[in-house]
């Protein structure tokens, strides 16, 4: 596990610190956890990028790179990489770091694609850049 200096740049979209309720039976952190986590992240830049409600139509090339401990800090940060019609594709970077220490990790990251949908729940174009 390698000590990174070179966070994403930007505020973290989320925060969040793991807990004893969130363990896998080994008593690590649960992958999915840290999978929802990430979910949340990019469902939140899309929505503020696309001014409203989107899906999660696809989770791709989730890499694992060091567990998370109970107490953790994890910061999820989200940069949108494309944006299509309708649709658009976000990698999240989710890093750690120990409730008692200032060096940060990353431990995964993941490209999520989201539609943005209207109120029938039907896709929607994405509207331009402010």
């Amino acid at each position: 596990m390698a000590t990174s200096t070179s966070l994403p740049s930007g505020e973290p979209v989320i925060r969040t610190v793991a807990m004893p309720a969130d363990t896998n039976p080994a008593g690590d952190i649960f992958g999915g956890w840290l999978m929802a986590q990430m979910d949340l992240a990019a469902g939140n830049a899309a929505a503020r990028r696309a001014r409203g409600r989107c899906a999660t139509v696809a989770a791709d090339s989730m890499v694992f790179h060091s567990p998370v401990f109970v107490g953790d800090e994890v910061s999820l940060y989200a940069e949108i990489l494309r944006v299509g019609r309708t649709s658009m594709n976000i990698r999240i970077e989710a890093w750690r770091r120990s409730r008692d220490g200032d060096d940060c990790f990353k431990v995964t990251e993941a490209t999520f694609t989201f539609v943005a949908i209207d109120e029938n729940r039907l896709p929607r174009p994405v509207p331009a850049a402010a």
